[in-house]
């Protein structure tokens, strides 16, 4: 598999390499590393329009500092990956950097990216480029929210839908438990709508039972936790007593009627959570 990182300079770029090497993947995955150059979206002061009298300099002098800066981003991410033992290359691309970043990945690529980047906007809200991406990659993208750690504790969220089949199988399928590894616990997650049926309640129960002997025959140690209310504030509830090292979550639900009425999920949850979220399509 190929994993799409961006690169932007920022510590959250930083993070993205060295998250990327701490996920329990079997075999690691070749890595694409991608700057942006995108001239036409920098912030003044860095370029000024050259229509004005006088200011063709400072232009010069501002593409000089971009290009001097895609450079060094290379060099130090070269290092990085090297250090990491990740193999791979990367590169500079003259175009925003969520396309450049969904053009490397297309549909069997991995996005990692930071939830914040070196644009001023970035830094006081979720990132243009990872809200963008989470919403249009059609692969998996892990928004990379802190600093990497070991992975011990994973919270997947499921509802049984076919996005949420998909995440359980990346568990299953790319993550590879050693035998003689820590146990690598998940943190089995479903929301049962407000309905007062018992065949409701026992359809949610039967849903975790099955989720939970697939995940444990692939190696992992399961904890239930089913829960009835909104869907992202019932899993955040969870989040902030569990406290997970990875939030793992399908990027759609069954009911797209509940979808269009409350939002993603998966994106609220992306944008609520302080930890970092792999989104899987």
């Amino acid at each position: 598999m190929k994993a799409v990182v961006g690169m932007d300079g920022s510590k959250y770029g930083e993070w993205a390499l060295e998250w990327l090497s701490q996920l329990p993947f079997d075999p690691l995955p070749s890595v694409v590393g991608v700057h942006g150059v995108d001239l036409q979206s920098e912030p003044a002061p860095l370029l000024t329009h050259p229509s004005i009298s006088g200011t063709e300099p400072d232009v010069a002098e501002a593409i000089h500092f971009i290009e001097t800066r895609a450079k060094k981003v290379v060099g130090d991410a070269q290092q990085r990956m090297k250090a990491l033992g990740l193999k791979g290359s990367v590169r500079v691309e003259r175009k925003a950097i969520a396309k450049a970043l969904l053009k490397h990945a297309g549909h069997n690529g991995f996005v990692v990216v930071g939830s914040r980047g070196l644009n001023v906007l970035d830094q006081v809200t979720m990132g243009s480029v990872s809200a963008a991406v989470t919403l249009h990659a059609p692969c998996p993208v892990l928004v990379v929210k802190e600093p990497p750690k070991p992975i011990r504790r994973i919270l997947f969220a499921t509802d049984g839908s076919p996005s949420s089949d998909k995440a359980r199988s990346f568990l299953t399928k790319r993550f590879r438990i050693k035998p003689d590894a820590q146990p690598l616990v998940i943190l089995l997650v479903h929301i049962m709508p407000f309905l007062r049926y018992l065949a409701v309640k026992e359809a949610g129960e039967k849903l975790l039972a099955q989720e939970a002997a697939k995940l444990e025959k692939a190696g992992y140690r399961v904890r239930q936790f089913p829960r009835v209310g909104p869907a992202a504030d019932e899993i955040m509830k969870v989040v902030g007593r569990e406290q997970p090292d990875l939030i793992v979550t399908g990027a759609k639900g069954r009911s797209a009627v509940a979808r269009f009425l409350q939002g993603s999920v998966s994106m609220k949850i992306v944008q609520r959570s302080d930890c970092s979220v792999l989104v899987i399509r």
